[in-house]
């Protein structure tokens, strides 16, 4: 059973990913979020890329939130709590990939994973080119580099704001349908 412990101490060991968590007792939920923060460290500094730290960041006042909120729990509601992992790591995440592959979120992932290929690519070919090419050209090579992801990025963003823009139309438009149609049953039940 868990047991509320001193705030003070919490407030230092929500300072990392987890640790508050497990000093509360909660193990699972504890090693869930360590897991994770650590995990987007070492591969981001595997992979070179600076989005898992923007990712780290979130999963890090995340975790210092989430702690904060279990120790201002009222006693029923943390006494009630059970530890449980974040991501379901005990071996039930297959119904979590089996929801993913189906959900419309599938492709807004798939997007994600292949956005992040190319800039791994990317950043790999540019080295490879930098020792290939003369002197003279590095500065060229370099203004290249910077401009090329900064105007796909922004071609991107772009491209997604009309999707949304066309998505909510599209609702807007569904929506007048169906009242349309609901007023027409209306008048066809009134007139009957």
């Amino acid at each position: 059973m868990t047991k509320k412990k001193s705030s003070f101490w919490t407030f230092i060991f929500s300072l990392l990913p987890g640790a508050a968590e497990m000093y509360m007792g909660f193990m699972k939920m504890g090693v869930s979020l360590m897991g994770l923060f650590f995990g987007l460290f070492i591969v981001g500094g595997f992979f070179g890329q600076s989005i898992f730290v923007l990712a780290d960041i979130v999963v890090w006042f995340y975790a210092f939130f989430h702690a904060h909120n279990l120790r201002a729990m009222d006693d029923e509601e943390f006494y009630a709590l059970e530890d449980d992992y974040l991501f379901h790591l005990d071996g039930s995440g297959k119904e979590f990939w089996n929801k993913m592959t189906v959900s419309r979120y599938r492709k807004l992932a798939a997007v994600v994973l292949i956005l992040i290929g190319i800039s791994i690519l990317w950043n790999n070919l540019l080295d490879l080119i930098w020792y290939i090419l003369p002197g003279f050209m590095h500065d060229f090579v370099y203004v290249l580099s910077y401009r090329i992801p900064q105007t796909v990025l922004g071609i991107a963003i772009i491209v997604a704001g009309v999707w949304m823009i066309r998505g909510k139309k599209r609702e807007l438009l569904d929506e007048d349908e169906k009242e349309d149609e609901e007023d027409g049953r209306e008048t066809d039940d009134t007139n009957a």
